[in-house]
């Protein structure tokens, strides 16, 4: 992101109306509610926010399930922003109250449902900001772009990852998630590993064959106890946890296989295949990655973005959990309304008033001098 980036809050004589704003994003978040949209079942939800953009004069593109549109007075000649939040949400958990696909409205401003939180009240904040910036004329300096993608949940290839080429140079992006409107500069990255060692079969009543079961307990123990050199300011060590194990037919029978999984959180001083090949090399079993593509990211903590952010009173803080961030290889920042602890539990819900402050705050967080 370039630093001449300026926006006014008041400007050709007009003013920004945050509370029609707000109860557009309301009504637009129940909408979204009532739309059943786990991954990969986003088809209805992205049919509406295409409807909705183009209710309000834009020219959306739909690709997949993810949908994207420029602002209204977009330059090629001007760097470009993009402001991402997902559509798609996880599966209701067991201990719901409340029906996950009714919105249900408290009188003091709690508005429960699936995916309130996570990613919904991002979302709508996101494209009314998106609305007001546009409605004031633009930036002369810069383009937005708005994009609602599917698949964040499970880190689809059919989400933001779909979509990049097809957009113009991206010089910077925002990435909605509920981070109580605090800015995160560095989150972790995510890689899964699965371990096999190999025994031989044999009667547990006798002394023979290998225990597969004991040779990977010595893996996990060496798992459990290793540390990794380098260390992160904002995400500290690189976190390894042993989540799955298979092994055994039945009592009497000396295991000639057991498999196990390990769930890797990678800081931002290495890249997943380096854990990966620590790991590996260390370990009796035979280890496979899933998948390298989901590294962590940072960036640079003096970015105009960020000091800006600073300057409103913000936070910046490192965040243990994944987003889109993981998949755009620019400069982002991952910001929104609402509470990460909220996410994938029971009764989720976002509160009215986080939705109105985060429509006056993206604005304001992009007026960076």
């Amino acid at each position: 992101m370039v630093n001449i980036l300026y926006f006014c809050i008041v400007k050709n004589g007009k003013s920004m109306n945050y509370t029609d704003k707000t109860q557009e994003a309301v009504q637009l978040l129940k909408q979204l509610v009532a739309i059943p949209s786990i991954s990969r079942e986003e088809s209805a939800a992205a049919n509406l926010i295409q409807k909705y953009l183009l209710d309000n004069g834009y020219e959306p593109v739909r690709t997949g399930n993810n949908v994207w549109t420029k602002c209204k007075r977009f330059d090629k000649l001007l760097p470009t922003i993009l402001i991402d939040a997902h559509i798609d949400t996880v599966k209701p958990v067991a201990g719901w109250t409340h029906d996950p696909f009714t919105p249900e409205e408290t009188a003091d401003g709690i508005i429960y449902g699936l995916g309130t939180n996570d990613d919904g009240a991002s979302l709508v904040s996101m494209m009314q900001a998106f609305f007001l910036i546009d409605e004031m004329g633009g930036n002369p300096r810069y383009n937005l772009i708005f994009s609602a993608s599917c698949e964040e949940e499970v880190s689809g290839k059919n989400g933001i990852e779909s979509i990049l080429p097809m957009l113009p140079l991206i010089s910077f992006a925002i990435i909605g998630e509920p981070t109580n409107m605090q800015p995160a500069i560095a989150e972790k990255g995510l890689m899964v590993i699965d371990v096999t060692n190999e025994g031989v079969a044999g009667h547990a009543a006798r002394n023979e064959g290998v225990n597969a079961i004991y040779k990977s307990i010595e893996d996990i123990q060496w798992i459990t106890s290793h540390q990794f050199a380098k260390s992160s300011n904002l995400l500290g060590p690189v976190k390894t946890t042993v989540t799955i194990i298979q092994a055994g037919t039945q009592h009497n029978v000396i295991p000639d296989r057991c498999l196990f999984t390990i769930d890797v959180r990678s800081n931002e001083c290495y890249t997943n295949q380096e854990i990966f090949d620590e790991i590996a090399e260390n370990l009796q079993g035979t280890a496979v990655a899933r998948s390298f593509r989901l590294n962590s990211s940072s960036i640079d903590p003096t970015h105009p973005f960020v000091r800006n952010a600073i300057s409103l009173g913000l936070t910046p803080f490192g965040s243990p959990t994944l987003s889109n961030q993981a998949l755009i290889p620019f400069p982002s920042v991952k910001i929104g309304p609402g509470d990460s602890s909220r996410s994938h539990t029971a009764d989720e819900y976002i509160k009215t008033d986080e939705i109105a402050q985060a429509i006056e705050l993206f604005p304001k967080l992009l007026s960076v001098n």
